[in-house]
């Protein structure tokens, strides 16, 4: 593995987080306030983002995309990740690259408006009763002669708000296996509008102000065999190979995030003064620099090596929930400890950190939570000694 960047990946870096300042950060103070981000801004946001090549810039360049490889595109994320969740996910969209299984006509009809920002795409999995347990899904699709009826339930669905259709995930039938009777799931597209699909609010979120969730709700939804998503009963393979790299780029937006409360604390403890001297002269405030610079050091070679693994075609499971495990859980380290750094005001929203604090809770949950991680980290290990 070879560590230095390119001078394409350092131009990246640089025309992102120029793009994010001259963009996005004009934008969170009134997100934040409002909790609302509204569509002339997302439109105004997303027509400079095509302009300057940064808009679906995780697709691969046949379909459009700009063709990063793994490490390039996370460097790109961090960037991205600097800013509030809502702007830079909305604004400056990275199409899920499960659209990339569809087949030509799917293509044509969700994969290249959602490249184009013509169309925004979600997908939804969670369940009230499942959680992380996807095979302990309830909502259901039954065959009807050429048709697919689904019903159920699906909740913490994100910006459905403003997708023009959903990926659905439901159980589609069992089959039997040593371990007794399992769940077949099949993906379908569902475009909003189609009779028996509501989409009703969600719920208030401490993190992440303006990037709403929602409950999607099924009632006998009725669609055509054409708008399934790879094969019957495949859902769970189609989600493996599609989707492997999210908690990948889960751990980039927060060593962004990261990068940037550490930033603010750097700053300060060499500017404010106290006792006659700065803070950052006090061994209180100086180790704890230290330390949040050491472990998102960490963080980050635990993402571009995971990076590096998943090009070369030798990235386990576990490798990826390292790197998302550790990402997660420095970035919760990081902006705690910036706002102690700021005492009282930090926890003013005249600075980030109170929403970076608030907003890193949410990422040792979604993308599977700290402990799934762990769960897969320790089964890796175990199942190489047969245990």
């Amino acid at each position: 593995m070879h560590f230095g960047l390119t001078d394409e990946q350092r131009m990246i870096i640089d025309t992102t987080r120029a793009f994010v300042e001259a963009e996005l950060y004009p934008h969170e103070a009134a997100v934040e306030r409002t909790g609302h981000l509204p569509m002339e801004v997302i439109r105004e946001v997303q027509a400079k983002a095509i302009a300057a090549g940064l808009y679906a810039a995780n697709m691969p360049e046949e379909v459009g995309g700009a063709g990063l490889d793994t490490l390039t595109w996370l460097l790109y994320e961090r960037e991205l990740g600097r800013a509030n969740y809502a702007l830079h996910w909305t604004c400056v969209a990275r199409p899920s690259n499960i659209l990339l299984a569809g087949n030509a006509e799917q293509r044509e009809r969700y994969l290249y408006p959602c490249i184009k920002g013509e169309k925004w795409d979600c997908l939804a999995m969670t369940e009230p009763g499942a959680g992380s347990d996807l095979r302990g899904m309830t909502a259901s699709a039954r065959r009807d002669g050429g048709d697919w009826v689904l019903n159920g339930t699906k909740h913490f669905i994100s910006h459905i708000d403003i997708a023009d259709f959903a990926i659905v995930f439901m159980a589609s039938g069992e089959e039997d296996t040593p371990r007794g009777k399992k769940k077949l799931i099949t993906a379908f597209f569902v475009d909003k509008g189609t009779p028996g699909f509501h989409v009703r609010d969600g719920y208030r979120n401490v993190s992440h102000r303006g990037y709403s969730n929602g409950v999607l709700a099924f009632d006998n939804c009725r669609i055509p065999d054409a708008q399934v998503l790879g094969e019957v009963h495949k859902g769970f393979e189609v989600a493996n190979a599609w989707l492997g790299a999210t908690r990948l780029q889960v751990a980039a937006t927060c060593l962004g995030r990261a990068d940037r409360a550490l930033g603010h604390a750097v700053q300060y403890a060499a500017e404010r003064e106290q006792f006659g001297q700065t803070i950052g002269k006090f061994q209180g405030v100086s180790f704890k620099l230290a330390d949040m610079a050491m472990e998102l050091k960490a963080a980050e070679l635990l993402t571009w090596d995971a990076a590096w693994r998943f090009d070369a075609g030798c990235v386990t499971e576990a490798d990826m929930s390292m790197a998302k495990l550790k990402a997660s859980e420095v970035l919760a380290m990081v902006a705690d400890e910036a706002i102690q750094i700021h005492g009282g005001m930090g926890l003013m929203e005249d600075l980030p950190l109170e929403r970076i604090w608030r907003d890193a809770r949410v990422e040792r949950i979604w993308e599977g939570t700290s402990e799934i991680q762990r769960h897969i980290i320790s089964r890796q290990l175990l199942r190489a000694v047969g245990g």
